[in-house]
């Protein structure tokens, strides 16, 4: 990749890690534009109509409202026993936001962005990792990870583990990265950013 189609990073983590006050940094601070995937994920299923098209054939025209709206009680009930149809829905939606993404990208360094950054829970998960120059990945003790998500959520401690057992293992997001920030509440989080930013910028000037 060449300095001219910059560099595109991607920010990934387990569930309460603090990815979101990490891209909070990267924007604020020092400029950067953030995809926030998952967010673009719930309105592409509406907005992209050959998407739309695509979950209808796999789900059936209860996937979206008369209004158009799609139907997340419905496609929830459906995926939710069949692992192969949820399979199924993340191969469309996926592809779809990696697309919308990578246009994304295009126009704000055409802008002037320094770099963008896509931050997405299921980065490794989906594949989409592959098509970033530098991942980032969040990490935190998993005591201070569960504190988090209940206070935010309202939910249990056992609510909690039961996401986390459906998310990748950390240590294999971790072998993957590029670098890592340990959001712990100990170590300087505006350092350990400060530090990642200048790695990045440094890497578009050798593209």
């Amino acid at each position: 990749m060449t300095s001219r189609t910059g560099i595109r990073a991607g920010i990934t983590g387990g569930i309460g890690t603090g990815k979101t006050t990490v891209c909070s940094i990267f924007h604020e601070v020092f400029g950067i534009p953030v995809y926030y995937a998952d967010e673009w994920a719930r309105r592409l299923v509406t907005e992209d109509k050959l998407l739309a098209t695509e979950i209808i054939k796999l789900l059936g025209e209860q996937a979206y409202l008369p209004d158009g709206a799609y139907n997340r009680p419905y496609v929830a009930s459906v995926v939710f026993d069949y692992p192969e149809k949820l399979a199924s829905l993340n191969a469309l939606v996926h592809p779809a936001v990696e697309k919308h993404s990578m246009n994304w990208h295009r126009e704000h360094i055409a802008a002037g962005a320094l770099y963008t950054l896509k931050e997405a829970a299921l980065l490794v998960e989906s594949g989409a990792w592959k098509h970033l120059d530098f991942l980032i990945v969040v990490t935190a003790p998993e005591t201070l990870r569960i504190e988090r998500v209940m206070q935010r959520d309202h939910i249990s401690k056992a609510q909690v583990r039961a996401r986390m057992r459906n998310q990748l293992p950390e240590v294999e997001k971790i072998e993957k990265a590029q670098a890592i920030i340990q959001n712990d509440g100990i170590r300087d989080l505006m350092a350990q950013v400060t530090d990642i930013h200048k790695q990045i910028i440094a890497l578009s000037q050798k593209k």
